[in-house]
């Protein structure tokens, strides 16, 4: 089942629920460049590819809107060398 993701532009967050718990991705915006700061998935739903789901959107939108990535938290740092479709975007 694809997951509903929500873009909240003024949080700077996409999120998730899943079985009614929050999964996010925090970033930051500055000159075009978005840090991506913090993933979080509850271990309770872990596992289900949902932070690389965060992820992918993240990319998709950074692409469309022009912007650069820097992967500052360690899961998205490893998300992007597994990813090298995405190595473009890295500013």
């Amino acid at each position: 089942m694809p997951l509903a993701i929500q873009h909240d532009r003024v949080a700077r967050r996409f999120e998730t629920r899943v079985e009614d718990m929050p999964c996010l991705l925090d970033y930051t915006l500055a000159a075009g460049v978005m840090t991506i700061t913090h993933t979080e998935v509850p271990a309770a739903v872990g596992g289900r590819g949902i932070a690389a789901a965060l992820m992918q959107e993240a990319m998709i939108t950074a692409r469309a809107e022009g912007w650069k990535v820097v992967p500052a938290c360690s899961y998205a740092a490893a998300w992007m060398q597994r990813h090298p479709e995405y190595h473009d975007l890295l500013g």
